[in-house]
């Protein structure tokens, strides 16, 4: 049998990571900031996840072009459970991320990148369970979305702490966004994450919502390898 997910998850896919500590040298220094992570080659829905998030994010307008964006590590609980769901949430579909009430506010003030060293699905062959790692080519970090919150109840506002959530009582929560595959993922499962490219890292961040939808497109299968995990 597979490495399955609770039964109380929503596994719908990517519902598990794979991180390695040697990545966070690369990823401090193209964010500018301080980012440690733990090696974890099994990381969990209900785990904490190290993301990276913007502390100009919701500038907006006021936000200057000519001003260096500043980045800062902040850890969330994978998943969610809105009072309406009778399962935990891990992801959340990028086609109506900008629609739906769970996700409208979120994706416009609370965005967040994930760095991981790829991510795993399952494939029956032969009437067995096989595992397999997506992982970057050239084995650097992929930067898959997010979106984060403060509580199970923040869907329309964010009532809890100051506004990047660091009140030492505020609980924060994590979903990561899923898209429609590529050719080469889609021969394993229906959905993979969205991945932002590095080029695309201030833009992800600095754009409103609304001019993000080409970002949610899987990104070119050459970036990706698949092996047996």
């Amino acid at each position: 049998m597979p490495d399955p997910i609770s039964k109380k998850a929503d596994c719908t896919m990517c519902g598990r990571m794979k991180i390695e500590s040697k990545h966070s040298k690369i990823i401090s220094d193209f964010f500018g900031c301080k980012f440690s992570v733990p090696a974890n080659n099994n990381l969990s829905p209900g785990q904490n996840v190290a993301t990276l998030i913007s502390n100009d994010a919701n500038k907006g307008e006021n936000h200057d072009s000519n001003e260096q964006i500043s980045y800062q590590q902040l850890d969330a609980n994978w998943g969610m459970q809105p009072s309406w769901s009778k399962r935990l949430l891990i992801n959340a579909q990028s086609e109506t991320v900008l629609t739906k009430n769970t996700f409208k506010v979120a994706i416009k003030t609370h965005r967040c990148l994930i760095p991981c060293s790829g991510w795993y699905e399952w494939r029956t062959e032969g009437g067995k369970k096989q595992k397999y790692l997506f992982s970057h080519v050239n084995e650097e970090p992929f930067l898959m979305a997010g979106i984060w919150y403060l509580n199970n109840s923040e869907n329309q506002s964010n009532s809890q702490g100051d506004k990047q959530g660091n009140s030492p009582e505020a609980k924060r929560q994590l979903l990561t966004l899923t898209t429609a595959p590529n050719a080469k993922c889609a021969d394993y499962h229906q959905r993979m994450p969205v991945i932002i490219l590095p080029q695309y890292r201030d833009f992800w961040f600095q754009a409103p919502a609304e001019q993000l939808v080409p970002l949610f497109q899987a990104i070119d299968e050459n970036y990706i390898k698949v092996t047996k995990a």
